[in-house]
């Protein structure tokens, strides 16, 4: 297999793991709970926003795994991370994890598309 084709993989499989963490997130939102209530209250998010906050992180992770509208995916979880990292910030929690998931959805989409790196080429020394 040719370097290109490797690199698509590895972010094939980045791509992967990154949204499975938004689905399984999704999916406790979902699920419902003491510890998804005691979490939410902490955050100072209303429980009515969880099923609507669910839905929109599977949205933003089905439009970022179909290949088509993959970049546009990757834009709208950037925003859906930026708001959790605001959230987080505001009372104060470390965030260091929404910031390295967010990452890793730029290190997926720009090793599976290759336009995106005639948009932004990396120097190479």
């Amino acid at each position: 297999m040719a370097a290109s084709g490797r690199s698509v993989w590895v972010g094939r499989v980045i791509s992967v793991l990154a949204s499975l963490v938004f689905l399984m997130s999704a999916f406790m939102k979902l699920k419902g709970g003491p510890e998804l209530a005691q979490g939410i209250t902490h955050l100072g998010i209303p429980e009515s926003m969880v099923m609507p906050l669910a839905i929109v992180e599977i949205s933003c992770t089905v439009i970022y795994l179909i290949p088509a509208t993959a970049v546009l995916g990757a834009i709208l979880l950037a925003g859906y991370v930026g708001g959790a990292i605001c959230t987080h910030w505001r009372v104060g929690d470390p965030f260091f994890v929404q910031i390295a998931l967010g990452i890793l959805v730029w290190v997926g989409i720009y090793l599976r598309e290759p336009r995106l790196k005639e948009l932004i080429p990396l120097r190479k020394l």
